[in-house]
């Protein structure tokens, strides 16, 4: 469905924006838009996509996005839709993190920044690899951005370490990126705000997009991989004890980012009827496809137990999946199908 389209069924069939200077667009998710077309006016009229998901109460589980390494960057200019391209960082520092993010993918570069580090000197990087059973953090501090232009961040992430340090304690990111969409600077504002009150000093750091703009606020925790949505200033001292013992908050919980979307509905499934919480309570054995929309996932519980679980995805109703959205979108659905476990059996 175009947009002037779309327009005129939000609009009831009204075309009050045609004449000169109105314009048609098309596409899923289009970029700024220019001379006060009617999609813009829409937009600033129609509820706010994380409003919308709350109403229809669309599931949180299995919409965590697909990541093993983490880029963080401290940037306190402004933050464009193009985060990289729209930067003022250098051409050779912009390509060299281009090039470390193919070489790390499925990877994901946030800048993040503190408002209270506004006036302070040097600018704070960090690594972060997600892999159940293999997480790191790395924090640098440099001196000028450009000098991260001749530090080889993949083979940090790999081992090398140099010149990072492991960093103890983890990072929460707060997507507050308004550029992209209303939603993260509403909600994530607030979010940072009592999470940075409530947290150990450094700790909490707003950043760009995370993805799922219509779960904000959005927090992410690092090197767990966690993601956490719909959450409130009055949710983050419940978070924030989850987190420091390493347990699921299953309210909040959008499921883990080491994990393809098919494995994130096995977990939370099996973490429902086992009431397992616990971080590292559950152990992926493996998952392969048995279908075109169909898989088989794997987990071993503190039991010994193996548990098999069938997942299927279905899709959704039409939705607006952001408040840029042109239309409304199918979303692919997670469910478990079939869990049948096998205990393991104890020697005489």
């Amino acid at each position: 469905m175009s947009v002037c389209r779309f327009t005129n069924v939000l609009l009831g069939g009204r075309w009050p924006f045609a004449g000169r200077g109105s314009r048609c667009l098309t596409g899923g998710y289009p970029g700024p838009v220019q001379d006060g077309t009617a999609v813009e006016r829409v937009k600033e009229r129609r509820p706010f996509c994380a409003d919308l998901s709350r109403t229809r109460g669309e599931p949180l589980g299995a919409t965590a996005s697909r990541i093993d390494h983490w880029l963080l960057v401290e940037y306190r200019g402004a933050w464009r839709r193009d985060i990289l391209g729209g930067s003022l960082l250098s051409p050779r520092l912009k390509a060299h993190l281009r090039e470390h993010l193919e070489l790390l993918r499925p990877a994901r570069l946030l800048f993040v920044k503190q408002p209270e580090r506004r006036a302070a000197s040097g600018r704070r990087v960090l690594l972060a690899s997600t892999t159940p059973g293999a997480e790191r953090l790395l924090g640098l501090e440099v001196e000028h951005q450009d000098d991260v232009r001749d530090v080889d961040l993949a083979g940090a992430l790999a081992g090398g370490e140099a010149p990072f340090s492991p960093v103890a304690d983890p990072v929460l990111v707060v997507c507050t990126h308004g550029k992209r969409d209303r939603c993260c600077a509403r909600y994530g504002g607030p979010l940072y705000d009592a999470l940075r009150a409530a947290a150990p000093p450094g700790e909490v750091w707003q950043s760009t997009h995370v993805g799922g703009d219509r779960f904000a606020g959005n927090v992410v925790a690092l090197p767990q991989g966690t993601f956490h949505g719909r959450v409130d200033p009055g949710d983050v001292p419940a978070l924030l004890r989850a987190l420091a013992k390493r347990r699921v908050d299953l309210d909040r919980y959008r499921g883990r980012s080491a994990y393809p979307f098919a494995v994130q509905a096995a977990e939370r499934a099996l973490r429902e009827t086992e009431g397992l919480l616990g971080l590292d309570d559950l152990v992926l054995l493996g998952s392969e496809r048995s279908g075109d929309d169909a898989w088989r996932v794997r987990f071993r519980t503190p039991d010994g137990a193996t548990h098999r679980l069938d997942v299927v995805a279905e899709l959704g109703e039409p939705e607006l999946l952001t408040c840029e959205a042109a239309e409304p979108r199918h979303v692919r659905r997670f469910g478990v199908a079939a869990h049948r476990t096998t205990r393991a059996r104890l020697r005489p």
